[in-house]
């Protein structure tokens, strides 16, 4: 169960709708086949590239010979299923073309959730690498609910990354990075080359619009480089269609935004990650400026005193959010309190809430061994 994969060298390539599929909303098998081509240059340089590729519903569009994208969810689900085949084989047949086989994996956020399945997948993929096979992912939209729906291929991405503790995580995107305000409503916005925190201002900078064939947009590609820096994984946001650009970002060559934390700066454990890109959160803890600076800048657990507002039903044990007043997404945790306890203590220091609950004396709302600050 524990067998890792421990070559270096392991590349994450997330390609999105909107660059893979063209402008008539078809599979664009050319670019597909520079796609392949610059898999196996990697793959003859020692590298390992990993796939995640979104496209299955757009897919599905041309081989159910449907006009559009399907606004209902059986439709759309229906899609995905045509879809996912015709992306399988279409990938099979140019990455054949190098000697080089494949292997789908369709995961959902429930698969993950499970310890054991979170594990069995990391050993799937690190078998395929081992085997010279590149991993071909997606979520698996033909059964994905909205609750245990990861929502986009960015995060996808980002938790397959960490799965395989990767050494780079690339997004090749319709855009060339990360802009400083939007570049098509704003002439000056400007391209901005390295990330190495993500604070609330820069939140504010991402749009929320994605593509008419995808799911994401460049807030999604945000909280993907959010949890790569606590990862510790560098991540490249670029333009996907430039000529070449894997090889030219392997070859050192500086494009688009890179997310990359200061050296010397802590990362997160496994298990943090764990609990904080595959687990479903379950509700959400709001905590007040002087909690907010004790956990990003001392690495302090979430007290209850700090604790302003209780959202959600859940148990002890579970996972919830940890946000600020404004909803900013300050991390998430596995909660000491089940809701109702929580909506008690929330407010009360520790002292006061061993005399009303004596066997929750001294517990924090949160650990900060189970915490991942975002």
């Amino acid at each position: 169960m524990e067998e890792v994969f421990e070559a270096p060298g392991v590349i994450v390539v997330k390609v999105g709708s909107s660059t893979l599929v063209d402008e008539r909303g078809r599979v664009d098998r050319a670019f597909m086949a520079s796609l392949c081509d610059q898999a196996a240059r990697l793959v003859g340089c020692g590298l390992h590239p990993i796939i995640v590729s979104s496209g299955a519903v757009a897919a599905g569009f041309e081989r159910l010979g449907l006009p559009g994208r399907p606004q209902d969810v059986p439709g759309l689900q229906a899609c995905a299923a045509a879809g996912q085949a015709a992306l399988t084989e279409a990938y099979a047949a140019e990455l054949s073309r190098h000697g080089i086989p494949c292997g789908q994996l369709l995961l959902t956020r429930r698969e993950l959730t499970d310890r054991e399945s979170y594990l069995n997948a990391r050993n799937t993929i690190g078998r395929l690498l081992s085997l010279g096979a590149i991993p071909v992912i997606n979520e698996n939209d033909t059964i994905s609910v909205s609750e245990f729906a990861f929502g986009d291929n960015d995060m996808l991405g980002a938790i397959v990354s960490s799965i395989v503790n990767a050494d780079l995580y690339v997004i090749l995107s319709d855009v060339d990075g990360l802009y400083s305000s939007n570049p098509q409503a704003d002439p000056g916005a400007r391209l901005i080359p390295r990330v190495d925190s993500v604070g609330r201002e820069l939140e504010g900078v991402a749009g929320s619009a994605g593509s008419p064939v995808g799911t994401g947009g460049m807030v999604t590609k945000l909280r993907a480089g959010r949890a790569m820096l606590a990862a510790g994984i560098p991540m490249v946001i670029c333009r996907g269609r430039a000529r070449d650009v894997l090889v030219r970002l392997l070859d050192g060559e500086e494009m688009g935004t890179r997310f990359e934390a200061r050296h010397g700066c802590a990362h997160e454990s496994a298990r943090k990650l764990w609990i904080g890109l595959a687990e479903v959160a379950r509700g959400s803890l709001y905590i007040d400026e002087g909690a907010y600076r004790a956990v990003t800048q001392d690495g302090a657990s979430v007290l209850p005193v700090g604790v302003t507002r209780c959202v959600g039903s859940f148990s002890a044990g579970d996972v919830v959010n940890l946000r600020l007043g404004d909803d900013t997404l300050v991390g998430r945790g596995v909660v000491r309190y089940g809701a109702d306890d929580m909506r008690r203590v929330m407010g009360l220091k520790l002292d006061v809430i061993a005399r009303f609950i004596p066997q929750c004396k001294g517990q924090p709302a949160i650990h900060r061994d189970e915490l991942l600050v975002l």
